[in-house]
């Protein structure tokens, strides 16, 4: 199987520094860290823009950090199966040109065959995770995330297999693709779930701290606007859009290639809220 692109961090990632670079307190960080222990996988979920990934992968970089611990990310999609994740048989070509098919460990199984030879802490990091179908990618994975000190054998060779102590699962969920209430109900009790919603204190500080004079007071006023025509918290219009040293040249790109599409799919039924924050519609108040 070919080489999974794994990374480690041997210097020391400080509380403080995780706090200061995802713009939380500590104390709330702290409370992050406590959700993904006790179960050992999380899932942070929120609407698109609000910096689910940026979160997970530093979260991972503290857990890790200072020791020989492991990171790796992957996505999943409609497609995923559990030969991608935990074992399948796959073709392969023999010399002399026939084919064998052999058991080949997919990416979760060869993530924790790697994480047994370390000590520290090791991270898989799962984006996108509800993009699949959940029950049919873990398979008996199921069972093991809720009794991580129980071995089970697993359905294609019969291999009795554990997660090891080691082994923390932190994923992103994009509620705008799909809802919580949508989850089947064995991850949902299976994961912590960590909100995020749009947060604005971080962007004012963010153009604050780079001092990039845009007008930001303005722009989140217009989120704030945008977002209530919107109602559903599972769609908001989330901040990392506009987490950009040279927004001032960027934003009218922005804002027509990424924010009027999607204003655009959710107001599909409803043309006049779309029209409302298009970016003739909006720019003078940002003073464009």
């Amino acid at each position: 199987m070919e080489e999974l692109p794994y990374q480690t961090l041997t210097q020391i990632y400080t509380l403080d520094q995780l706090a200061a670079d995802i713009s939380k307190d500590n104390a709330t960080t702290k409370n992050l860290l406590k959700s993904i222990h006790p179960r050992g996988q999380a899932i942070i979920f929120g609407p698109p823009g609000t910096g689910k990934t940026f979160l997970a992968e530093h979260l991972a970089h503290h857990l890790v950090s200072g020791g020989d611990g492991l990171v790796q990310l992957v996505q999943f999609h409609p497609a995923y199966a559990y030969k991608d994740f935990i074992q399948g048989i796959r073709p392969q070509a023999r010399p002399d040109g026939t084919l064998e098919y052999s058991v080949v460990p997919g990416r979760f199984l060869e993530f924790c065959r790697k994480a047994q030879e370390r000590d520290g802490i090791c991270v898989l990091i799962i984006d996108e995770i509800n993009r699949a179908n959940l029950s049919r990618v873990f398979g008996e994975m199921m069972y093991l995330l809720e009794y991580r000190n129980k071995g089970i054998p697993l359905s294609v060779d019969g291999t009795l297999f554990r997660i090891p102590e080691n082994v923390r699962i932190i994923s992103t969920m994009n509620t705008a693709d799909r809802s919580i209430a949508l989850v089947d109900h064995a991850p949902r009790r299976r994961f912590a779930f960590i909100q995020l919603s749009p947060d604005f204190d971080i962007l004012k500080r963010y153009h604050a701290r780079e001092d990039t004079d845009f007008p930001v007071e303005a722009l989140v006023s217009v989120l704030i606007n945008l977002n209530k025509d919107i109602k559903d918290p599972h769609y908001d219009l989330g901040i990392s859009y506009f987490l950009r040293e040279n927004l001032k040249e960027e934003m009218e790109g922005i804002w027509r290639m990424e924010i009027e599409p999607y204003l655009d799919e959710y107001f599909f039924d409803n043309r006049k809220s779309a029209d409302k924050f298009r970016w003739d519609s909006i720019r003078s108040v940002l003073g464009f």
